[in-house]
């Protein structure tokens, strides 16, 4: 040891720069300052002052349905065991909890002043009170069930939670606001049914375009108006956006006045009373006669009287312009992940939630089965001691103390420890016939518990239900209208701009599983190949169609009922060639019926068409202009009768030919004029004669030189449009192909030409895709060429669809 400057110091001593020090230092408290501090945890949603205060006022049982308790109790109870910091700081904190201008959804339920939104400060401590809110409680609940790790408190003496098991996305519905090191989060609110609806369709698959038509925008406390949703979609996509808040103004005509009942979030309403004067006295606002502040309880009143030849409007647009009733609201979605911090998008939020959610069940259901467990073995003891009670009762008389009592029961009648000390607690009651029935039924039911407890911790889809049906519990308790509205605006960036209008396969299966893919993930082959996985199906499932389209355009999807429902093409699920997709259900509100038609359309047009054809051979024209209303129950296409069904939908320029082929080979080829124009809920008029057992399986608009026609078992040919001699409609029509022998029936037709590609998808989920040039040109009463080789007695061909080079779309564009 040497001595310096009357210190005893080591001898051993490290260099090092001050410049290195200072680094290591401050990245230490910045980190501190990040984790412990200022950055919200995605799971609770919650900052450490946060969690404490909900934590203690827990273990205080200052539940909603007790007493209130005095704040400077609790501030005392944080401070003294989980906080030790300013005990004001623990209150401004508290304080916020209970606002309902600064919270979406308040969790600390108030009793006194606790300030208001002219930024009145609340009152002192020891004069409030207040308790947990309700939808608190939903954060804190199975805390007590080895669901979140406990960590020692600041001194080592008691433990607090590192998280709370939330079922509420306390996040998401209340957001967050901390300014640390180096960085800032800034967070909106949303609506807790939006946030729910949600998390539950990403749960089913849903793409992050579908999120984003669910979660409309940030929902505020104060209300107020969200101009344009450009700021909106960025935000959710990469984590930061702008947005523009307007306060919501009306106009009272009788005072000529202008009031202004909502005012945008975290803007002082004094303030902009203020700067209204200010730009009053400026000249930057006229005008104005004076502002009268009659706002109370029951909301905000802010009257604005004008002079008389002042014009409501251009007043209301100097308000935006030149006071803080029109204000920005910078979104940063920075949040802990892991003690990470990272700038989230909302669907990745919501899936870290899920995630959260997801573990905290299971190991929920770890503890409750472990309980359960050893409950049901103290059952099957004291049951075993009934069964035998008059020579263990015999047995424990003659016993000299507990120990050899103990013993005894142990190794005479086969027990465990605890059964036998459960035993000799038992008291003489439970002998009674009514207290052994009690203990049956309850080790029934205990059983009951452990057997799906089993089944939840080994199905993943168990799980998901659960979590699922709790949130709708959640919404349906705390849900509520949405306050702020969303203003479209002008020329704004959508949601569809930010998605590349790229080509895609979209594919439905016979159980309605649905899936958008990239047409790129289908290399073009020659003919006869085996192909590639094109989707895969679930058991005793099969792919029952497919259409080639770009992202923008709409999607018709006809059903056997003859209705039809509308989709953009982005909004079905985007997944790769080997998941299996999302059941169209979650998408479309189908009934009972099926899809049996679907087409892609870029915009309506008057002066194009929709032909429509029927398994009984009944044709149908209409304008393709009487679809451009979407609506969520779809509407009627055509009116079915005699139980036929609606098999097939192509679009036309109201001048084409048509060809209806059918499942055993026979084609008639018409003019579509003969087919008179029929409004949208029309029955429309007989197209083809065919056998009983015999029915339309497709039709085809003749624009191309070439009919392309494929079977079930894989072969297929092209016939020259001229072998169809035009017929008038209702006749039997003239052969397409054999379907006798090796070919198999018809599984769909289309009019091709050499430039063209078909993507065929078999019922097993293989698909080829293959240049039509590769198919040789035969007549019609032929046989054809193999286009694709099948495993025949497990598969067969199940659709078809054209990709038509020039464009890239198929036969129905």
């Amino acid at each position: 040891m040497t001595t310096y400057l009357g210190v005893s110091m080591p001898e051993t001593i490290v260099e090092r720069t001050i410049e290195q020090d200072l680094k290591e230092s401050y990245l230490d408290y910045a980190m501190s300052v990040i984790v412990g501090r200022a950055i919200p945890d995605l799971r609770d949603g919650l900052k450490p002052v946060h969690r404490r205060i909900l934590f203690a006022m827990k273990e205080l049982a200052n539940y909603h349905d007790k007493p209130f308790k005095k704040c400077a109790r609790i501030v005392g109870e944080i401070l003294g065991k989980y906080h030790p910091h300013g005990d004001q700081a623990v209150y401004d904190s508290l304080v916020r909890m209970a606002q309902s201008f600064s919270l979406r959804y308040m969790l600390v339920d108030g009793q006194g002043n606790f300030g208001s939104i002219d930024a009145d400060n609340a009152a002192a401590m020891r004069y409030t009170e207040c308790r947990l809110m309700k939808i608190a409680e939903e954060m804190l609940q199975d805390i007590d069930k080895e669901t979140v790790d406990f960590t020692p408190n600041f001194d080592g003496t008691l433990k607090e939670p590192v998280v709370l098991p939330s079922k509420v996305p306390n996040l998401l519905i209340n957001g967050s606001s901390g300014i640390a090191v180096g960085m800032a989060t800034n967070m909106p609110p949303h609506n807790l049914n939006e946030i729910v609806d949600g998390l539950i369709a990403v749960i089913d698959g849903a793409s992050e375009e579908q999120l984003f038509s669910i979660v409309k925008g940030p929902d505020f406390p104060t209300g107020g108006e969200i101009v344009g949703r450009a700021g909106i979609y960025a935000a959710y996509k990469t984590g930061r956006g702008i947005i523009k808040i307007r306060g919501k103004c009306e106009t009272d005509t009788k005072r000529h006045a202008i009031i202004i009942r909502e005012i945008p979030y975290q803007v002082i309403k004094t303030t902009i009373i203020e700067a209204i004067a200010n730009a009053v006295r400026d000249k930057r606002i006229e005008g104005v006669r004076g502002v009268h502040d009659r706002s109370d309880r029951e909301g905000i009143e802010v009257v604005i009287e004008l002079s008389r030849d002042a014009n409501p409007e251009v007043v209301l647009n100097q308000l935006y312009a030149h006071t803080p009733l029109e204000s920005t609201f910078g979104i940063i979605n920075l949040v802990l992940v892991g003690k990470e911090p990272k700038v989230l998008g909302l669907q990745s939020m919501i899936t870290e939630f899920i995630e959260f959610r997801k573990e905290i069940v299971r190991k929920r259901s770890i503890f409750e089965l472990k309980i359960a467990e050893e409950r049901s073995h103290i059952l099957e003891g004291l049951l075993k001691a009934l069964g035998q009670i008059d020579s263990i009762v015999t047995f424990l008389k003659a016993s000299k103390d507990v120990a050899e009592a103990r013993a005894g029961l142990i190794a005479k009648y086969t027990l465990s420890e605890k059964q036998a000390n459960a035993i000799l607690d038992m008291k003489l009651q439970r002998l009674i016939a009514l207290e052994r029935q009690k203990i049956e039924d309850e080790h029934k039911e205990l059983q009951k518990t452990i057997v799906w407890l089993k089944e939840v911790l080994a199905d993943i889809n168990k799980i998901l239900k659960i979590i699922k049906d709790e949130l709708l519990e959640i919404k349906q308790k705390y849900g509520d209208a949405r306050r702020t509205a969303i203003l479209d605006i002008e020329n704004e960036i959508t949601i569809e701009e930010l998605i590349p209008n790229d080509e895609v396969v979209v594919i439905i299966t016979q159980r309605g599983y649905i899936k958008r893919i990239s047409l790129n993930e289908y290399h073009a082959q020659h003919r006869g190949g085996k192909g590639v996985i094109g989707a895969e199906t679930k058991e005793e499932d099969f792919v029952n169609d497919l259409v080639v389209t770009k992202n923008h355009n709409h999607m018709l999807f006809f059903t056997d009922y003859g209705r039809v429902f509308w989709l953009k093409a982005y909004q079905i699920p985007e997944a790769g060639r080997y998941a299996t997709g999302k059941t169209i259900v979650n998408l479309l509100d189908l009934k009972e019926e099926k899809i049996t038609s679907w087409i892609s359309v870029p915009e309506f047009k008057e002066d194009e068409f929709l032909v429509m054809a029927t398994k009984n051979g009944i044709v149908k024209r209409t304008s393709l202009s009487n679809f451009n209303n979407p609506r969520k129950n779809g509407v009627i296409a055509i009116t079915l009768k005699d139980k036929d069904q609606l098999v097939d939908v192509a679009k036309t320029d109201g001048k084409q030919t048509v060809l209806i082929a059918t499942k055993f080979g026979q084609a008639i080829r018409f003019s579509e004029e003969e087919t008179r124009e029929l409004g949208r809920t029309g029955q429309g008029v007989i197209g083809i004669r065919m056998d009983e057992k015999d029915e339309v399986i497709s039709l085809a608009i003749c624009k191309k030189p070439t009919i392309l026609t494929i079977t079930e078992n894989g072969y297929g040919k092209r016939t020259h449009i001229d072998e169809y001699r035009p017929q008038g409609r209702g006749g039997s029509g003239v052969i397409n192909i054999k379907t006798e022998g090796r070919n198999g029936n018809v599984v769909a037709v289309h009019a091709v030409e050499d430039n063209d590609e078909i993507i065929l998808m078999t019922t097993g989920g293989q698909a080829i895709r293959v240049p039509v040039k590769d198919i040789s040109v035969i007549g019609r009463n032929t046989q054809g060429v193999r286009v694709i080789k099948l495993d025949e007695s497990k598969e067969k061909v199940a659709s078809f669809a054209v990709v038509h080079k020039e464009n890239g779309e198929n036969k129905a564009l």
